[in-house]
């Protein structure tokens, strides 16, 4: 027997859940903003690095569950770092244009990723932006914007390069990467675009915060130049200027979050409130993939995970998926109604359609602490399970079937289910109902080719090889980069020896001379770290040659500990050769705490043979087989990447390079 307390107790348990809000759907009332796509960024800091590693099927399939149509995220907007030869967050990328009489449109390995996303979808969106620039951009100056014509016209050479030599139509280009905008900068660019015909390429401004729409309001030239306005990291709003100006509106980096559930909840929440909080009609994700060394600064905050391109594993991660529920059911030219908001007890919900008339409604109902992005800090809110019904009205309301495809987070049991397709839903009288629980995503949609793409499970995951070899003896390398290499300060570049070569055919030359227009904060030596993070006991031997008879300097190394924007304080065991016949022995890339020095009978322009030990808390040292130290060296880092460099911004090889871990 049930007492009246209870009956009660049960009627006021129920009453929030048990009655249905209603929200309607509807195009009478006119539609909102034009979608313009989901998007991956690559680069931002070589955060691609290791993907072109991958051997085959493994590289094509990660590429499928980016790119591919109806198969995983399915993205529709890819944009890539105009590599600049300095390090933005995780390593440098290589500039086409080294030098202002140099041009090379075959560096790195952006001009791949293009193609390989255009070979998918051909509609693809391709933007690029530059982060930093060759030091001589800046004519000695640590600012692009000083010659506004010079800067001008190497972002529009890129531009001009990816047609000629790679048959990619560039939509977009950017100012600088989070930096200060020059209003005067962005109008002479738009005239250096249009004076070659390239009226058709777009300026995002500013790539940082929304500053840029104040000026555009009081300069309507600066206004004309811009096509998008780009925010970084909006939290999901706007300010007034922006949506005051008329221009379309883009989260243009957003996420930056480690790929757990938590990561896919922050990517379903902004995913749908961006706009819904800010019109913001492109979302796009930093970073792409995570293809880098996962103890380099922010490690792991891609879309999906393929850090081992050595065992051939990667991981499908909740982004990708959470991605789907917009990307596969939803193109570019689609339009977001009117009739789009949040739900009374938390979450959201969006709906566009396109000119046939179709419809898809993506909800989500992710909880504060469940979809927590890395920035800005997110406000407090509540979600709680909820009835909801929806009302089609309009054009809709002939609509007698919708697909339905389901995400559930679950962080109790940490059973999660991603983009699950369930039985269709019947519309009746124009209305559907859902039972919403929390932390969930739905996709209602009229189209029915959604498909949750699979392959057979990758390898699984290994350490890198503990004996390790490399003598670059590629006549046509498909990559300017050496394989599992990472150019964290200056660029290392495969390299054939014309002068004299010897038995030093093909070597990998340090190319970068100048202190490039920085991003953060370069180190002043170069350094390309290798390997695992974890290594303790090991030797590294490698054939090196200084080119620069005064400042020639060259390294190799272990237990290296930071790279990245922290490579300034990285720490290790850097074993010293120096053209004037000295060596030393430091625990820090800058040199600051010397553990042994002496006469090492180097010089330039001839090839020596380099070892380095390290075994427990000491390390020993040979140059041509000849002992430079006994084990009388006290280190002080115990684990770290193996690393070749130079003493400063200087042309040097590298050949013949060997890892042992014992």
């Amino acid at each position: 027997m049930i007492s009246k307390i209870g009956v009660a107790v049960a009627f006021f348990m129920c009453f929030d859940l048990c009655i249905s809000e209603i929200y309607v759907l509807d195009d009478e009332v006119g539609l909102g903003r034009v979608f313009d796509g989901i998007g991956g960024l690559s680069g931002g800091g070589a955060t691609s690095r290791l993907l072109v590693d991958y051997a085959e099927p493994y590289r094509s399939q990660i590429l499928d569950y980016l790119f591919k149509p109806q198969f995983g995220a399915s993205l529709h907007i890819l944009k890539v770092e105009i590599g600049g030869d300095a390090q933005t967050t995780d390593g440098t990328e290589p500039s086409h244009m080294h030098y202002e009489s140099d041009t090379n449109f075959f560096r790195g390995y952006e001009w791949w990723l293009m193609k390989e996303a255009k070979k998918r979808n051909p509609n693809i969106t391709l933007i690029g932006l530059p982060w930093a620039f060759p030091g001589w951009v800046g004519r000695g100056k640590n600012w692009p914007y000083e010659f506004p014509d010079i800067t001008a016209s190497y972002v529009v050479s890129w531009v001009v390069g990816a047609k000629q030599y790679h048959d990619l139509d560039i939509d977009y280009v950017g100012i600088w990467n989070e930096r200060s905008f020059d209003s005067n900068y962005i109008k002479v660019l738009r005239n250096t675009l249009d004076k070659i015909g390239l009226t058709g390429v777009g300026i995002i401004a500013a790539d940082g915060n929304w500053d840029v729409s104040k000026d555009m309001d009081v300069d309507p030239y600066l206004k004309d130049a811009v096509e998008v306005i780009g925010a970084h990291y909006p939290g999901t709003t706007t300010i007034a200027e922006a949506l005051k100006s008329q221009k379309t509106l883009w989260s243009s980096e957003d996420y930056s979050t480690f790929n757990d559930p938590v990561g896919g909840g922050c990517w379903a929440r902004i995913l749908n409130q961006n706009y819904v909080n800010g019109h913001m009609t492109a979302t796009i994700s930093w970073n792409l993939v995570a293809s880098y060394y996962e103890d380099l600064p922010f490690g792991r905050d891609g879309l999906m995970t393929a850090e081992e391109p050595w065992s051939g594993n990667y991981v499908v991660e909740s982004p990708i998926w959470i991605t789907a529920h917009t990307t596969q059911f939803s193109q570019p030219g689609w339009t977001y109604l009117k009739t789009v908001g949040h739900l009374t007890h938390g979450g959201s919900y969006v709906a566009l359609t396109d000119s046939e008339g179709n419809l898809t409604v993506v909800i989500e109902t992710m909880t504060h602490d469940h979809s927590v992005c890395i920035r800005p800090p997110l406000p407090a809110f509540s979600v709680t399970p909820q009835n909801v019904s929806f009302k089609l009205n309009g054009s809709f309301a002939s609509i007698r079937e919708l697909q339905l495809w389901q995400s559930k987070f679950d962080f109790k049991r940490q059973k999660h289910v991603f983009f699950k397709k369930l039985s269709p839903i019947k519309i009746s009288n124009g209305s559907f109902s859902l039972s919403l629980d929390v932390d969930e995503v739905y996709t209602l949609t009229t189209i029915n080719t959604g498909q949750k793409g699979s392959y057979p499970d990758p390898p699984p995951s290994a350490p890198f090889p503990k004996i390790y070899k490399d003598d670059f003896n590629i006549a046509n390398p498909p990559f300017s980069e050496a394989p599992y290499f990472a150019d964290q300060t200056g660029v290392f570049e495969y390299n054939m020896n014309l002068t004299d070569p010897g038995p030093h055919v093909f070597t990998l030359r340090q190319v970068v001379t100048q202190m490039p227009v920085t991003w953060t904060m370069d180190a002043d030596q170069t350094i390309s770290v290798i390997g695992d993070y974890n290594w303790q006991n090991l030797t590294v031997t490698c054939d090196v040659f200084m080119e620069s008879v005064k400042t020639g300097g060259v390294f190799i190394a272990a237990r290296v500990d930071k790279g990245g924007q922290d490579v300034r304080g990285a720490k290790g065991v850097f074993f010293w050769v120096f053209a004037d016949g000295s060596y030393k022995v430091t625990n820090d890339l800058v040199g600051s705490t010397v553990l042994a020095k002496g006469l090492s009978g180097t010089g330039a322009y001839s090839w020596y043979t380099l070892s380095l030990t390290v075994q427990g808390q000491y390390a020993t040292g040979m140059v041509n087989g000849e002992q430079l130290w006994k084990n009388d060296v006290v280190l002080g880092q115990n684990n770290g990447w193996a690393a070749i460099g130079t003493n400063s911004f200087e042309l040097a090889q590298f050949d013949n390079f060997v890892i042992e871990v014992k």
